[in-house]
């Protein structure tokens, strides 16, 4: 059977029990024609980064939060600030810094004075209570202050003094870091990294991209943007993407792609054992899962195929790696490792499903 039928296929025999939680045509269509709005409004302001505002929307899309990282005045901030004007987003900038406190961004309780002259803690809402939080160099701030986002990021919530405040929604953090710039700086932890749905890379653009923005734009200003996807749209669209259906085979390859990132399993590459210290957690799974499906809605498929997998297996696993020391020496990076784990890690298991087995 042609690799390219094999998720179709599956859907195809199992049609009778998933059936009802396929997008129809005419709705993928419209899903579709929004999100290239969309992406049509990032590429006015971003010039010459086309796969990565694709990414970009991939992950918004799966609501997942991005680890943006680039030199400076690559756009990262603009990216950002773009995105939330495309999308009418509450939006909230924090500019991490050495001082900076979990309570600056979280908020904290404060004693007040009513009108009857009692006094108690009212809890006053930081900057995080938004729907699109920026950030800015993230890895400036002391771990104590990165720590605040752990639960924010991963619970929608956030906990002071024994109180949970829930967080509106959608919520998405949009982190800012500096590749170059150490001093200063506390790198995120491994359980932090592992929150961010994508890390993403910012690339300097070609020189043709650099003489339209010199021509084109005053002082490098992007052009004004105004909303083009509505609360009600973005609601629908997550609604699509958890309607895109994973074929068996393609969930079983995501799953023996992210065993295959740990080093002590027997089916694990030669350069995964050697190079590998700490594999991807089931986290990684489930990025990959909700990834693809958001790939697959903006391509306009109804299924996710083994090609979605692999358009966001980098941005996803990469920063999930730990590599040993010995493979910076041999010249491995992570996203080499990812790429070379695509061609070991077949995409059809040895066990075929049995609707997909020669005999049948």
């Amino acid at each position: 059977m042609d690799r390219e039928n094999v998720g179709t296929a599956d859907a195809a025999v199992d049609g009778d029990r998933d059936s009802d939680r396929l997008v129809p045509p005419h709705e993928l269509e419209e899903a579709r024609a929004t999100l290239q709005r969309l992406l049509s409004g990032l590429k006015r302001a971003i010039l010459g980064q086309e796969e990565l505002l694709e990414l970009v929307v991939i992950a918004l899309m799966a609501r997942g939060h991005m680890l943006l990282e680039g030199l400076p005045g690559l756009g990262k901030t603009e990216l950002i600030k773009s995105l939330s004007k495309l999308l009418g987003l509450d939006f909230r900038r924090l500019q991490f810094t050495p001082d900076l406190l979990p309570s600056d961004i979280v908020g904290s309780p404060i004693l007040e004075e009513n009108q009857q002259g009692s006094r108690s803690l009212v809890f006053h809402k930081g900057p995080i209570f938004a729907n699109l939080v920026l950030a800015d160099e993230i890895n400036r701030a002391s771990p104590k202050t990165q720590s605040a986002l752990l639960e924010a990021m991963q619970e929608r919530r956030v906990t002071v003094l024994g109180e949970t405040h829930p967080l509106p929604l959608p919520f998405f953090v949009l982190a800012t870091q500096n590749p170059i710039e150490l001093e200063g700086t506390y790198p995120l932890p491994e359980a932090q990294l592992d929150r961010f749905t994508f890390k993403l890379s910012v690339n300097n653009v070609s020189s043709e991209t650099l003489q339209e923005i010199i021509t084109t734009r005053s002082h490098g200003q992007p052009p004004e943007l105004s909303p083009v996807v509505s609360a009600m749209e973005l609601e629908t669209l997550f609604d699509k993407v958890d309607a895109i259906h994973l074929p068996r085979a393609v969930s079983g390859y995501i799953a023996r792609l992210v065993t295959a990132t740990h080093p002590d399993r027997a089916d694990a590459p030669e350069t995964v054992r050697k190079f590998v210290k700490f594999g991807a957690s089931p986290r990684a799974a489930i990025a990959l899962a909700g990834t693809s499906r958001a790939a697959a809605l903006l391509a306009g498929k109804p299924n996710v195929g083994f090609d979605e997998v692999k358009k966001v297996a980098v941005s996803v696993l990469g920063h999930r790696l730990i590599l040993d020391y010995a493979a910076r020496l041999e010249g491995w990076t992570p996203a080499k490792m990812i790429q070379s784990l695509l061609d070991a890690v077949p995409e059809v298991g040895r066990d075929l499903p049995e609707d997909l087995s020669p005999a049948s």
